[in-house]
């Protein structure tokens, strides 16, 4: 009976440390994507419009696929080819986070406790998701920001710079994804539970110089930073 009790106490013990550790997380999330990065920022009337997405688990930057500041397609050369529909595609989503997450786990349903285990202890390797969208329109979750032509020009040289170097980018070998919609490709870093998916899109907005949350590990502390708006054209 006392080998019970110990064993029983053991457990107890052990689940109130996990417990504790995991609001301790969301405390320090809700705390860190509190404390703003370009503060007094405020967008431009006339401009490049992107958008900034989320599923609730993962967040994204939405953009025109093609301005005089960058063409995508250069870059990705799955967005080159029409979409499902046959529509030719007017903006991208990119996105950034774990291989295996990004192939397969669209809710939190859908995350395996092996691979939740893998990325709490020794996190994964990243890569870029990019999706394909025509005319975006916005809502609760899709939210338009409109960036200056020099905002959005560093906008676009952060996520670049998130890509291996390659000599011809259409040799860039892409994979498939949860969604039917993107594609997946190599990207540099890995990815934690303290630097994700919405950290990495945190961190491009603000080497934009659009105002964020310092430590933004969920999506939720991302998006409170996105007014929603009228959306554009």
């Amino acid at each position: 009976m006392r080998a019970i009790r110990l064993l029983g106490w053991t457990l107890g013990s052990l689940i109130g440390a996990v417990a504790l550790l995991i609001a301790g997380f969301f405390l320090a999330a809700w705390a860190g994507s509190s404390i703003p990065r370009n503060g007094g920022w405020s967008e431009t009337e006339t401009g490049i419009p992107i958008m900034v997405e989320s599923n609730g688990v993962h967040t994204g930057i939405v953009m025109p696929i093609a301005t005089p500041v960058k063409d995508w397609r250069e870059t990705f050369p799955s967005t080159a080819q029409p979409m499902r529909s046959g529509m030719r595609p007017t903006h991208i989503s990119v996105g950034w986070g774990d291989r295996e997450v990004y192939r397969t786990v669209a809710t939190w349903g859908d995350l395996k406790p092996a691979t939740a285990l893998r990325i709490a202890t020794r996190g994964g390797p990243a890569v870029m998701r990019v999706a394909t969208y025509y005319r975006p329109s916005e809502d609760t979750n899709h939210r338009w920001l409109i960036l200056r032509e020099q905002e959005y020009a560093r906008l676009v040289a952060r996520i670049e710079a998130g890509l291996p170097p390659i000599a011809n980018p259409e040799d860039r070998i892409s994979l498939t994804s949860f969604d039917p919609r993107a594609r997946i490709y190599d990207a540099a870093g890995r990815y934690t539970p303290f630097y994700t998916c919405n950290q990495w899109v945190a961190d491009a907005l603000a080497a934009a110089g659009v105002e964020m949350g310092q430590w933004t590990p969920l999506a939720g502390g991302v998006m409170k930073w996105i007014p929603q708006g009228e959306a554009q054209p």
